[in-house]
């Protein structure tokens, strides 16, 4: 089937990276499978969230935002009451897969209730979490539990789906198999960097020349203000400070006035400083900054979670919008070409974003899907309901 982790007490050091990050691994038959759902204030201890970690690393495809280092500090922010469920498949005792998902009584302002796959603003994928080899297991016993226990539910709905790799395959043949209704309900494209080329070569390719001969021109005026340097943060020594003058420089913009600042409110606040702080201990975190005099002039945190990487959060210092200095630092980030654990990353921006579409050249697809749960009659209301949605029947999961 594929590999497992013991979901019980490996240890990991204290400010340091996951213990034993390549365990021992077993082979299990499709029996000795078991999927439970879990609440999620049952998984915020240190042997379980070893286990979570562990999966991390293993899963076939990544995801920090589902990682226990970005969802604990996220659920205890903004579900402390403990409605949102971890769906989590098991082989004897080894985690293998985990899920978010909540019980919603509306679909987008209509009153379709829906189990769907649990997601935050500040959450930008909703893969699952699953080890190498389990991904068609894990799709089957989820679609299984929604089967036995939809309650009012009348379709599992799944936001921040990538349309390509194991997992999306995986989902496509077990919805094939099962002949089960399903649909595409929305599709978009965002930025992505994916290239073998080196920084300045994927550079001068993405930007025409007059474009570059203008960056060139705003680095140098920018550079006659003051000592003009890009650093990198990659441990939490001094992550405290990095966040809080992030935090202050983000506040003072546009978000700020809009009040939809991480600053804005205490609880994004508190999210983002322990997710940074969880990453830093994990190494998945870098931290770039473009400094004018030592004052911060761009900021950009990255999660890298190979074979990939997020672009989490970026903000600038509007008093020098002239002399682009978010563009400038994007410049600096292209130097995670070089990075040979990193095969792409993904922007995490709207798909109409005005700076990062122009520099990343590739397109990452993700796309919302609802799919039919439980009995035959409950499926066929679906079928239709869909069919009144998408102006098609269900085209399954394409």
């Amino acid at each position: 089937m594929g590999k497992v982790f013991p979901f019980t007490d490996t240890q990991r050091p204290l400010g340091g990276a996951i213990a034993n990050p390549r365990p021992k691994t077993a082979e299990f038959p499709q029996s000795a499978l078991t999927a439970r759902v879990r609440d999620w204030r049952d998984l915020d201890r240190g042997d379980r969230v070893a286990a979570w970690d562990m999966l991390a690393s293993w899963a076939s495809e990544p995801n920090p935002f589902y990682e226990s280092w970005f969802l604990l500090p996220v659920l205890e922010q903004f579900d402390p009451q403990g409605s949102v469920m971890i769906f989590t498949l098991e082989a004897n005792g080894g985690l293998v897969g985990l899920m978010p998902l909540h019980r919603d009584r509306k679909y987008y302002g209509y009153p379709l209730p829906n189990i769907r796959g649990w997601t935050h603003d500040n959450c930008f994928l909703g893969a699952p979490l699953v080890a190498r080899g389990f991904e068609k297991a894990f799709w089957e016993h989820l679609l299984a539990w929604a089967d036995r226990t939809p309650r009012l539910s009348l379709f599992l709905h799944l936001v921040h789906m990538p349309t390509e790799g194991p997992l999306h395959a995986a989902l496509a043949e077990t919805v094939a198999a099962q002949d089960r209704p399903a649909a595409k309900v929305m599709h978009e494209e965002r930025a992505m960097l994916a290239s073998s080329l080196g920084p300045e070569e994927y550079y001068a390719n993405a930007l025409s020349t007059k474009k570059r001969k203008e960056l060139r021109r705003q680095h140098r005026r920018l550079g006659e203000l003051g000592k003009l340097e890009a650093t990198r943060l990659t441990d939490s020594d001094t992550l405290g400070d990095w966040c809080q003058e992030f935090l202050e420089l983000e506040a003072r913009g546009w978000k700020g006035s809009q009040q939809s600042a991480l600053a804005s409110d205490r609880r994004t606040e508190r999210m983002f400083r322990r997710a940074l702080s969880g990453a830093a201990r994990r190494g998945r975190l870098e931290c770039l900054t473009l400094r004018l005099d030592g004052r911060a002039i761009a900021m950009l945190a990255n999660f890298l979670t190979p074979p990939g990487g997020f672009s989490f959060k970026t903000t600038f210092d509007e008093e020098y919008a002239r002399y682009s200095p978010g563009v400038l630092l994007q410049h600096e980030n292209l130097e995670i070409l070089y990075n040979s654990k990193i095969d792409w990353m993904d922007s995490c921006a709207a798909p109409d974003h005005p700076m990062i579409n122009h520099l990343w050249r590739e397109r990452r697809s993700i796309a919302r899907y609802s799919i039919a749960i439980g009995g035959s009659l409950r499926q066929m209301t679906f079928a239709q309901t869909v069919r009144l949605e998408a102006g098609a029947a269900s085209g399954g999961i394409t």
